[in-house]
């Protein structure tokens, strides 16, 4: 099982909960586990994909393409307006 806890009120309101338990049953990426479970995460997937959400993996920062195995947390944070990754620009 994968702990996935949600934060912030942006988040929260598409899925509902603050904090699912997802089965694993092989190695994974964290944007896998979003898309072979529609139903309960699902709705994050529009956030991963425009960057506002802050991913980590058993508290280090992450990404969508960061490994995921049984026993980990993940936590998924809304981030407005941040974009670290160079693909837009952050507003002064």
């Amino acid at each position: 099982m994968v702990s996935i806890q949600i934060f912030g009120q942006t988040l929260r309101a598409v899925v509902e909960e603050s904090e699912l338990e997802i089965p694993v049953t092989g190695p994974t990426t964290v944007k896998q586990l979003i898309e072979t479970n529609p139903v309960p995460l699902g709705p994050l997937l529009q956030y991963i994909n425009s960057r506002e959400a802050l991913i980590t993996v058993n508290k280090k920062i992450g990404s969508e393409d960061s490994p995921v195995r049984d026993g980990d947390v993940i936590k998924l944070s809304f981030q407005s307006r941040a974009s670290y990754d160079g693909t837009r620009d952050i507003p002064t």
